[in-house]
């Protein structure tokens, strides 16, 4: 297999290294000689990575760059001598996790254009499904835990969700929809947060469904008037957002009131989790994990 290779953005995420300073080096000391796509791009290789990611160590210890470069034999040959990090970067969770760093390091950075280069990358090495399951999802969820902890702002979360949005929208223009059975899908009428849903929706579409989206923020006559017209074979609601166990109890109440009788009603997200014995007594189906997407794709 050849060797995988990253555009200068990604390099320099993974590495710690600004862009900047990459071509500066390369400039003045010749410490890197990148590939060049047909179009011209620099690309760089892992071990480019690994060799940037030396200097810049020795570089913070005090090294200055003129006599780190000077070591580029010796550090190139413990370079070679090492195991490689990951001899499929494409399929391995050492690889994954590669590229989720990567985006993380430039959202620490408000860098929405490495995050931008880096699920670029992971869409142009990967199918649809594993890029979204390995690495935009995981991204996503990750990106949400830090910053609820606080390590990321507001800004920083925003700037990776529209990003991993706006590819997920991509994907599911290119994913098959013509398969015999329907699924519609909405989210809670006071739910903005969508990207689970379209996950959801990119899934089941590569599993043989053909499925409605509805999105954000869907009332319940007009989610019941759609269902009674569209007539699937299931429907899926996404409820994030925790307004507390007597909201999440109205709100899907007068959900599955304004549904027809009969049809099965999946419920997701981080509320419904919270609220799972609400969803049960209400006759509403819990998907929590992957083992309901076994269920999911039997209904």
């Amino acid at each position: 297999m050849a060797e995988r290779t990253y555009r200068i953005h990604v390099a320099a995420e993974l590495s710690g290294v600004r862009v900047e300073l990459i071509r500066a080096w390369e400039r003045r000391y010749g410490v890197l000689q990148p590939l060049r796509t047909p179009a011209g791009y620099r690309v760089y290789t892992e071990r480019d990575v690994a060799l940037l990611k030396r200097l810049k160590k020795l570089t913070d210890e005090g090294v200055a760059i003129s006599e780190a470069a000077k070591l580029l034999p010796q550090l190139l040959e413990e370079l070679d001598a090492a195991p490689t990090a990951t001899e499929d970067v494409q399929g391995s969770s050492t690889g994954l996790e590669f590229w989720r760093d990567a985006a993380l390091l430039a959202a620490e950075a408000y860098d929405q254009g490495g995050v931008s280069a880096v699920v670029d990358e992971v869409l142009s090495a990967l199918p649809p499904l594993k890029a979204f399951e390995g690495v935009l999802a995981p991204l996503q969820r990750e990106v949400g835990e830090r910053w609820h902890t606080g390590e990321l702002s507001v800004a920083q979360e925003h700037l990776v969700t529209q990003v991993v949005r706006a590819r997920l929208v991509s994907l599911l223009h290119g994913a098959p929809d013509s398969g015999r059975r329907h699924a519609v899908l909405a989210c809670f009428p006071d739910e903005e947060h969508e990207l689970g849903l379209l996950g959801v929706a990119l899934r089941l579409r590569h599993a043989g469904f053909r499925v409605t989206l509805l999105g954000q923020r869907v009332p319940a006559l007009d989610l019941g008037r759609a269902v009674a017209s569209l007539k699937p074979e299931l429907v899926g609601l996404s409820a994030i957002t925790n307004h507390g166990v007597e909201v999440f109890r109205d709100t899907l109440t007068q959900l599955i009131r304004a549904l027809p009788d009969g049809v099965p009603v999946w419920v997701g997200g981080a509320a419904a989790v919270a609220h799972s014995d609400t969803v049960v007594r209400l006759g509403a189906r819990l998907f929590s994990d992957e083992d309901d997407w076994v269920k999911v794709l039997k209904e």
